[in-house]
């Protein structure tokens, strides 16, 4: 008890004193009134009016033009719904409780967002009256304010989405004054519930959902609200690299797609735009296509998966890195292609913004390589949110390139989103001499152990990768390093050091996704002894 009451006091000091009193606010703020009082506590507007117009009909949102990304509607019709890469029969009518499912699967399920395959149905009538089968019987069954689906984060994305479907499966039909109505009630929910305790992605989602319910519903205020937030956020959350300051590839883009819908509508309804939306759309944009692996993907750094050729096209990413190096400094970030072969990104800055270390892992000095177009070392990536021994080992140390001591985590990452203290990444020198480029960083996350240990990496980057693991300090300690292949036959690790270095091979799985596991061989080579010590290891690929 006494060290989980510690654990949390490290955990919190990191947090800003307006984050607390947020997350004290929302808390006060979930009881569970009946809609008709909600409505009444909540200031929802009646239904819109028929003078306003909605969303302008020239305007596409970002889903709309991804068809593929959502699941079958004939399926949805029929109550099979398939997220996640895991297929459940949810039957008829819907147990919308989703038993047995993780809660990321349960959240997918309420954002709604399969209603864009249902708005895109070749038979138009077919596809509003399944809709609205599967509305109604959510409106039955989700009961406002209650649970996950009316977590903030998924409200929002639910009220885009039915604002995005809403002329396909809605407009005309005895539907509609129903969702009119909740509508004007997630307008209202949001308003007062947006997750400034939260932060991040999380925050962008609500004013997204914000800025969309208030083109839709005509209103000039709820616009200006959330305008003027979505500008400060901007500048938090837009790093001067262009990276977003989560240091998450894949909840970049996520961020950039948000940000490109936002001003995509106020352009169309010829509302203003946001200022600074469009140069951090730029920015982003370009860190994107510096950070894009070979096969045109992200790497998998932090809570990441693959976000796939159609999502990436849309978001339109900047050039691809042509130099033999690129640095981010902002977000931590380099980029090595020494010639037309290899293509390494390394990670040598902070983990995450100190208040939001929900996507943190804790790798610092880890990297990804890539040999031909193909990725040879890989990331552990990211598999799950559920807790448990996999969420755990995905962020621990020990599941990336780097070098752990005596078994510790650089960051301390706990439960499914939390981190207590954290190892600050310092990017101490790169250069490019014409025949190698190297690249020195380092971290202090094993400050806390007994001695200090301070881990230091270099990386030498020509036809083969050389990297030198220094570790100071003091006492004795175990030293870990490891590799982690794609698949076997793609390259082989070589280590050197002292005589009782021991070295090794395994197998171990990392993921691309969520749920999308696959096996590796894992290199790896341990030492036990009075610190100093200095390992060298060679990655050669083949």
């Amino acid at each position: 008890m006494i060290d989980r009451v510690l654990l949390l006091g490290r955990t919190t000091r990191n947090l800003r004193a307006s984050q607390v009193l947020h997350r004290v606010r929302l808390r006060a703020q979930r009881w569970p009134p009946s809609r008709p009082v909600a409505s009444t506590l909540l200031g929802a507007r009646p239904p819109r009016p028929a003078t306003v117009p909605g969303w302008p009909g020239s305007f596409t949102t970002l889903d709309a033009e991804i068809g593929d990304a959502f699941p079958s509607a004939e399926e949805n019709a029929r109550g099979m719904f398939a997220f996640l890469h895991d297929r459940r029969d949810l039957g008829w009518p819907v147990d919308w409780n989703a038993p047995g499912a993780s809660r990321l699967w349960a959240y997918h399920l309420h954002y709604m967002e399969w209603a864009w395959s249902f708005a895109a149905a070749p038979d138009r009538h077919w596809g509003r009256e399944a809709f609205a089968g599967l509305w109604q019987s959510w409106v039955a069954a989700a009961s406002f304010g209650r649970g996950d689906p009316w977590s903030p984060y998924v409200a929002s994305l639910r009220a885009w989405a039915l604002c995005g479907t809403y002329d396909a499966l809605v407009a005309g039909s005895g539907l509609q004054p129903a969702v009119d109505s909740s509508l004007a009630l997630h307008a209202r929910f949001l308003r007062w519930h947006v997750e400034h305790d939260v932060g991040g992605n999380h925050l962008v989602k609500n004013l997204k959902a914000l800025v969309g319910l208030g083109v839709f519903l005509g209103d000039d205020r709820l616009l200006a609200v959330a305008g003027r937030e979505l500008e400060r956020q901007i500048g938090v959350q837009v790093l001067a690299d262009g990276g977003h300051y989560e240091r998450s590839p894949s909840y970049h883009c996520q961020v950039l797609g948000d940000f490109v819908d936002v001003a995509g509508l106020l352009a169309a309804a010829g509302r203003p735009a946001v200022p600074g939306l469009a140069r951090a759309i730029d920015s982003m944009r370009t860190w994107l296509g510096l950070m894009l692996m070979p096969d045109g993907d992200v790497p998998l750094f932090n809570d990441c998966v693959l976000v796939g050729p159609s999502r990436l096209a849309a978001l339109r990413p900047g050039p691809a890195a042509t130099d033999r190096l690129t640095v981010l400094p902002a977000s931590g970030y380099v980029v090595v292609r020494p010639d037309e072969r290899l293509h390494l990104v390394a990670d040598v800055g902070d983990p995450c913004p100190p208040d939001l270390p929900a996507h943190a892992h804790a790798d610092c000095l880890s990297f990804e390589l890539a040999a031909d177009g193909r990725r040879v070392v890989v990331d552990a990536g990211t598999s799950t949110y559920e807790a448990g021994v996999r969420r755990a080992h995905e962020r621990s140390t020990a599941a990336h390139n780097t070098v752990t001591v005596d078994g510790a985590d650089q960051t301390e990452v706990w439960g499914v989103f939390r981190a207590a203290r954290l190892a600050r990444g310092r990017l101490e020198r790169a250069e490019d001499d014409g025949q190698v480029v190297t690249v020195v960083a380092s971290h202090d996350g094993y400050r806390r152990l007994p001695g200090a240990p301070r881990h230091r990496r270099t990386f030498r980057v020509a036809t083969q990768v050389e990297i030198t693991d220094e570790i100071a300090g003091e006492g004795s300690h175990r030293v870990e390093s490891r590799v982690r292949f794609a698949a076997p036959g793609l390259g082989k690790a070589m280590w050197s050091g002292p005589a009782n270095l021991q070295v090794s091979e395994d197998v171990a799985s990392y993921a691309t996704g969520f749920g999308v596991i696959h096996d590796g061989p894992v290199a790896a080579a341990a030492w036990q002894g009075t610190l100093p010590v200095t390992i060298g290891l060679e990655v050669h690929v083949r």
